[in-house]
């Protein structure tokens, strides 16, 4: 019986709500619709976790928030990314039609990972002094313009592409202009399949000593973050999300792929 009542509502056809906001990282064309609101947590390495909250003012205009903790599971002392929470806004200029795409502009400063305010060299490298960073180790998009076109095959497909220009994780003098494309496909009502990659040009360079210590942490393999994710809608008011971020393994101070859970309630008032 346990088994039946499971399995009923694993492949229950639950429609998403809305377009996604966003992919595995990347910003889409979507935007919340009004009167709705998402509470959003991202599970994701070394324990971290970074609840998002996000609203929807208009069916054009969205605003939010998010904070990032690490070691809020498993050992060691529970840290906050920073004192302040993170912003994102995002307001649609056009609508999709037929001859036009979505077009977006926003702001996002949350980053993925780890957050690096300052590098401490280890203890037998004389000579190295602390460095400041103030960056995530995937930086983020800071100002962006996203657009996004769908299509009908067999379920919706969508394409999603932009620009972005990070303007505040310029300490490592890498502060290039950045483009992104992703890609949404319904497998049906209740299941999406997500594939993106971020070229990340604003993080593939370091401007400093070669013997400087911080290579080790910011170390990066010039090939952008190619990441994949599956979304399920559980039921009329959570999705749940498995994401592999760094497929391509362009951090180069971490040997494995990242595996994230990303929980979303959402309602509207």
């Amino acid at each position: 019986l346990v088994l039946i009542t499971f399995s009923s509502f694993l492949f229950s056809q639950v429609e998403q709500p809305y377009p996604p906001v966003s992919l595995v990282s990347i910003p889409t064309a979507g935007t919340m619709p009004e009167g709705y609101f998402s509470f959003e947590n991202v599970f994701m390495n070394q324990g971290s976790i970074v609840p998002k909250f996000l609203i929807g003012i208009t069916d054009n205009f969205m605003i939010g928030m998010s904070f990032g903790i690490s070691n809020f599971i498993g050992n060691g002392d529970i840290k906050k990314f920073k004192s302040y929470p993170e912003v994102q806004m995002k307001y649609r200029l056009f609508d999709e039609t037929e001859t036009i795409p979505g077009i977006v502009i926003g702001i996002d400063t949350q980053g993925r990972g780890e957050f690096y305010e300052k590098y401490a060299p280890p203890v037998d490298s004389p000579g190295l002094v602390e460095k400041t960073l103030n960056r995530y180790d995937q930086k983020s998009y800071g100002f962006y313009i996203a657009m996004s076109r769908n299509w009908s095959a067999l379920g919706n497909f969508g394409f999603h592409w932009g620009l972005n220009k990070n303007i505040s994780e310029n300490d490592d003098g890498d502060d290039d202009i950045n483009i992104f494309f992703g890609f949404d496909k319904e497998i049906n009502r209740s299941f999406s399949l997500y594939g993106e990659y971020n070229f990340a040009r604003d993080d593939d360079f370091y401007q400093g000593s070669e013997s400087d210590d911080i290579e080790n942490l910011i170390n990066r393999n010039g090939r952008g973050y190619l990441n994949a994710g599956l979304r399920w809608s559980a039921s009329n008011n959570l999705m749940l999300e498995i994401n592999i971020n760094d497929i391509s393994k362009n951090n180069k101070s971490s040997d494995a792929i990242n595996r994230e859970l990303k929980v979303i309630y959402f309602a509207s008032f």
